[in-house]
């Protein structure tokens, strides 16, 4: 007996009735997302509040929150809603952001680790993210209270909790003092 797997599109994630959970779509599979803890809504909230500021005050474009899709693969379908993302105003299409996923990844991706993400699971986000065009992944570690910061070409660094966060040339003048995230 043969038994094919049906593949999901963004657009039937998108159309799924709420359950309370949050998915994201995986090479047309569903992917249940755990619910995030206090650490980890507090740190996120506190990289929102800092970035989401410097971005508007500046006119660089819009900062989203948790849950904003982003479809990074066609066929099969891949979408991810990293914990911050922006993106800059020279890529905003013109009008309201769209009632879907944003077609195309953001400039610049934000996770926050969870207790429960594995290793595996982060790099392969950090992979997909860079592989559709993202600029400027932030992987943060509120445990070990540091940042890995992944650049296109593979290139990475650990920052530690007294090292300055930095926008680079994606959210240029952004400076953050890692350890105000903790």
């Amino acid at each position: 007996m043969v038994v094919e797997r049906i593949l999901l599109r963004a657009e039937d994630l998108l159309n799924m009735p709420d359950d309370g959970f949050r998915y994201e779509l995986v090479k047309g599979e569903l992917v249940q997302m755990t619910p995030a803890g206090g650490q980890h809504g507090t740190v996120a909230g506190r990289l929102l509040t800092f970035l989401g500021h410097f971005i508007l005050t500046h006119q660089l474009g819009e900062v989203m929150a948790a849950e904003t899709g982003y479809k990074l693969v066609n066929d099969p379908d891949t979408v991810r809603a990293p914990d911050i993302s922006f993106i800059s105003k020279d890529r905003l299409p013109a009008g309201p952001a769209p009632e879907g996923y944003w077609p195309f990844a953001p400039d610049l991706a934000v996770e926050v680790v969870s207790p429960g993400d594995t290793s595996q699971e982060v790099q392969a986000k950090v992979s997909e993210y860079l592989s559709a065009g993202t600029r400027l992944v932030w992987v943060v570690y509120p445990k070990t209270r540091n940042v890995v910061e992944y650049l296109p070409g593979g290139e990475a660094h650990v920052l530690s909790e007294d090292d300055w966060l930095d926008g680079r040339d994606v959210v240029p003048g952004f400076r953050c003092r890692i350890r105000d995230l903790f």
